[in-house]
């Protein structure tokens, strides 16, 4: 594939573009923090509190019930959620009391004109789980990006493309946090789970793309590292998006006929997915190059005349058009 546009040369405008969305991001958390709702709207997996199931025999409207909740407890922003296909709600609040509960059960049960032995199921989760949760989430996170900077590092044998693809996944983790914070979605256990299936589905693009570079290092006599990225890029796009496309479509399935919990998983999914691309495509090369500009490579042409001295053999090179027939 030709190339129709100059990635490297327009660097600075992908880059000025991500950081204007990581700015937003920065604004909302500070925002929703200074309003009091907290800088994420965080699940009672990460915060601790009472999960309450009760079946409500009939429909039911959501702020309706929210308002209950908000009267007996005073908690602003309880999380009262609707069972797909069934008539039953969670109802997700921080910790109460005993009598507290008791109550709120009452008045739901009065409000909604149902017995109060239709409570399904009542847990409590403890502050001291959420924050270990919290904790192994943010680990989680971080060892995954250090295990992959130290396998790009060994695969291509240089730090420098690593460096590139960890701040690239960091750019998508960014983009996904952004988008949690703007639309407070509930941050639970799904959200690591979908967290960490970007940043696995994102490195892909990013190692195919650094490959090419590697390929084309070798092959081809072009020590004009902008165009080398550019070739690079675009020698792989196709495949980059046709790869992406079949998974947007299978996660944007489920995000229009899937349940709620399931909309939560596959939601951010689908937007890691344009954000990892983006980042593969219009950031990663980039990054290198500006890396390989600033720190130079003092190796590169022992390298370079190492790699022109092997003799690369063209299979086709003396085949006759007639041997194909």
């Amino acid at each position: 594939m030709c190339m129709r546009f100059k990635i490297v040369d327009n660097r600075f405008k992908f880059f000025a573009a991500s950081i204007l969305l990581v700015v937003i991001g920065i604004v909302a958390m500070l925002i929703n923090g200074m309003n009091g709702n907290g800088v994420f709207n965080l699940d009672i997996d990460f915060t601790g509190g009472t999960a309450i199931v009760m079946d409500m025999d009939k429909d039911f409207d959501n702020n309706d019930l929210s308002e209950v909740v908000t009267d007996i407890t005073g908690q602003v922003s309880p999380q009262v959620q609707k069972i797909i296909g069934t008539n039953q709600v969670s109802i997700k609040i921080q910790s109460i009391d005993a009598d507290t509960r008791d109550s709120l059960i009452t008045a739901i049960a009065e409000k909604f004109d149902i017995p109060e032995t239709n409570v399904l199921s009542i847990s409590d989760l403890s502050g001291t789980v959420s924050k270990e949760m919290q904790k192994t989430s943010v680990i989680a996170v971080l060892v995954a990006c250090l295990a992959m900077l130290v396998y790009i590092t060994i695969r291509f044998q240089d730090f420098k493309m690593g460096i590139s693809s960890i701040v690239a996944l960091l750019h998508d983790v960014f983009m996904m946090l952004t988008f949690y914070a703007i639309f407070r979605i509930p941050v639970n256990t799904a959200f690591i789970a979908a967290l960490l299936t970007v940043v696995g589905y994102s490195i892909n693009a990013t190692i195919v793309i650094f490959d090419r570079i590697r390929e084309n290092r070798r092959l081809e006599e072009v020590k004009d590292y902008a165009v080398l990225v550019d070739v690079s890029v675009w020698q792989t796009m196709r495949r980059s998006v046709y790869t992406s496309l079949t998974t947007f479509f299978t996660i944007g399935a489920l995000c229009i006929f899937g349940v709620e919990a399931v909309r939560q998983f596959a939601l951010p999914i689908v937007v890691g997915i344009v954000s990892g691309v983006y980042s593969s495509v219009f950031l990663s090369g980039s990054l290198w190059y500006v890396l390989y500009s600033k720190m130079g490579d003092n190796n590169y042409e022992d390298y370079y005349e190492r790699e022109s001295e092997k003799t690369v053999i063209d299979p086709f090179a003396f085949k006759n058009p007639k041997d194909y027939k």
